[in-house]
């Protein structure tokens, strides 16, 4: 979820923008399933490889001069890049996907007039796409509490109908930013067990996935959340780090990427400032590590940026 802050945003044009009223998805191609292999002078559209410092992804493509860009993700096999953009004060999804040996322009994947759609993130086998809203229901009333929904992939293309995640994630405030394990257990933050004093008290929750249901949420200790804002969490798929955004006292700006390592017992550690190597007097938020293990992707400011999984293997 991007931080709240005034943006200025340059007007932008789609064609196929808002063509079925409130909300549209637009289709990808039937290839859409299918794994694809990508030359490694192509892998993530065609960007120099960073080293261990941050620099903006994707200039020329995703991270636009004029535009508000955050929460991105590429598919396992790398041939599929979603993320966020704000245009005309909503945030929407868009895809670049590697086709025809080559990369596309980016597509409006799930846009909307009336409500906000962000936080993308695909279901480990790829056959989901989540995200958050502030869409009713019906997707025609007014605007509710954020909640995480999906979208689910047939023969190729995105169904058209939003289903959301159901109670045992969502609560009558709101859940941000979620990433999975291998097994299907979802990470996400909320500020659903919040008053309205401590309503800016996110936390991170897990709940796990079986039998194609999600269990009742739990939250996590006190070594991962405080009595500030913590969300924006990504979990290493085997549940090894997390990675995630804090506005907690003593850091380099507004919010900062903290880190925490599972223990020989199995217990999260404590968490710990990613450290200048990452953060600074800006917002830093949204993490994702590539499914090859390589790269950190997170958002600052606006832009989406880059760097070597390397920083986080120093950090352990």
């Amino acid at each position: 979820m991007f931080p709240m802050k005034t943006i200025s945003l340059c007007p932008f044009i789609i064609g196929l923008l808002y063509a079925a009223g409130l909300f549209s998805i637009i289709s990808l191609p039937q290839s859409a399933i299918a794994q694809t292999t990508i030359p490694q002078d192509s892998a993530y559209l065609g960007q120099k490889p960073p080293g261990i410092a941050p620099v903006i992804f994707a200039r020329d493509r995703a991270s636009l001069i004029d535009y508000y860009e955050y929460g991105s993700v590429f598919s396992k096999d790398g041939s599929e890049f979603y993320y966020a953009v704000i245009v005309n004060s909503k945030p929407q999804i868009r895809c670049i996907r590697y086709e025809k040996n080559g990369w596309t322009a980016p597509k409006v994947i799930i846009a909307s007039k009336e409500y906000e759609y962000n936080d993308p993130f695909l279901s480990p086998d790829g056959k989901r796409l989540y995200f958050i809203s502030d869409r009713a229901a019906d997707g025609r009333g007014p605007k509710k509490d954020f909640d995480i929904w999906y979208v689910e992939r047939k023969n190729g293309d995105w169904s058209d109908q939003p289903v959301n995640a159901g109670a045992a994630i969502n609560s009558n405030k709101n859940e941000y930013y979620m990433s999975f394990l291998t097994n299907g257990t979802m990470y996400f933050s909320s500020n659903g067990d919040t008053d309205q004093a401590t309503d800016k008290n996110y936390d991170i929750r897990f709940s796990k996935y079986a039998n194609g249901q999600f269990a009742k949420s739990e939250k996590l200790g006190n070594s991962i959340n405080t009595t500030h804002y913590e969300a924006d969490v990504f979990v290493s798929p085997d549940e090894q780090y997390i990675i995630f955004c804090s506005e907690r006292p003593g850091g380099s700006g507004a919010g900062d990427l903290y880190i925490s390592f599972k223990n020989s017992e199995g217990n999260w550690e404590n968490a710990k400032n990613m450290g200048p190597a990452i953060n600074t007097s800006g917002y830093e938020f949204c993490p994702f590590v590539t499914a090859d293990g390589k790269y950190l992707f997170f958002s600052r400011d606006g832009d989406i940026f880059w760097v070597s999984s390397e920083v986080i293997g120093r950090l352990k």
